[in-house]
């Protein structure tokens, strides 16, 4: 059995979820895959299931009744792998915007380089991003700017979502409190880590914009982002962090 797992929520990811699954699996590193599915009416759990015959001991899936959020996806997907006690967790999308073979970099950051988060970034080493427009470049990177000036957290890609974590991370934050289900989720889930006096690394990568199926950002969770983030710094001044609490 592997000790890492790479967890990969989808809606209607049918376009692109054999290729990821059969990419994943034929890197150098031995990691595991839960699909965490949130109802896909495209026949997205159908193909995970047909693709079960042929990786049985390594490809899981978790089907969720309707849309939950993606916070949500990766909370349901962590608890699974504290349950089944994998040591290395990964978060990663299903549409290549994220390059399977960079899991393989994060993983020896957190298993040989002792980070307890890696976090595929952006941001690390100037702008690497493929295929976006500049609006989007610009409002990514200056939102990065805005939450390390709030939080004061010093990393460079606050809202990536390309990470792995360390188990005891996850089982030291609190994950039934997390409060935000879009993309303020990992910034979130980055920032508490942090607090909590864990190693958060950066591992530079290249960020390639989708090149089949629909985008699901929206205005509601860069909305829910940007002053999530204020919420949750007044937060951190009521409370205390320390590990195994």
């Amino acid at each position: 059995m592997s000790d890492a797992l790479v967890i990969i929520p989808t809606y209607n990811e049918i376009e692109n979820i054999e290729a990821i699954i059969k990419k994943v699996f034929s890197l150098s590193a031995n990691l595991n895959v839960l699909i965490v599915d949130d109802g896909s009416p495209d026949g997205t759990a159908q193909k995970v299931q047909e693709l079960q015959n042929i990786y049985p001991e390594q490809l899981f899936l978790e089907q969720r009744k309707g849309k939950l959020g993606l916070g949500t996806a990766y909370i349901h997907g962590f608890k699974y792998a504290i349950a089944k006690d994998y040591q290395y967790v990964f978060e990663m999308d299903a549409d290549f915007s994220h390059n399977p073979e960079d899991l393989v970099r994060l993983y020896r950051a957190c298993k040989e380089d002792g980070a307890d988060v890696a976090i595929g970034s952006r941001y690390a080493t100037g702008v690497n991003v493929v295929n976006w427009p500049m609006k989007r470049v610009l409002m990514s990177y200056f939102a990065g700017k805005y939450v390390r000036f709030i939080t004061g957290m010093p990393v460079a890609d606050p809202t990536a979502g390309f990470k792995c974590y360390k188990i005891q991370v996850l089982k030291t934050i609190e994950l039934d409190k997390i409060k935000f289900i879009g993309y303020a989720f990992q910034i979130e889930m980055k920032f508490k880590a942090w607090k909590y006096g864990f190693k958060v690394v950066e591992v530079p990568i290249i960020f390639t914009e989708r090149e089949r199926g629909k985008s699901k950002m929206s205005f509601k969770i860069f909305k829910e982002a940007f002053f999530g983030v204020i919420s949750m710094k007044i937060n951190s001044f009521f409370r205390t962090y320390q590990k195994g609490i």
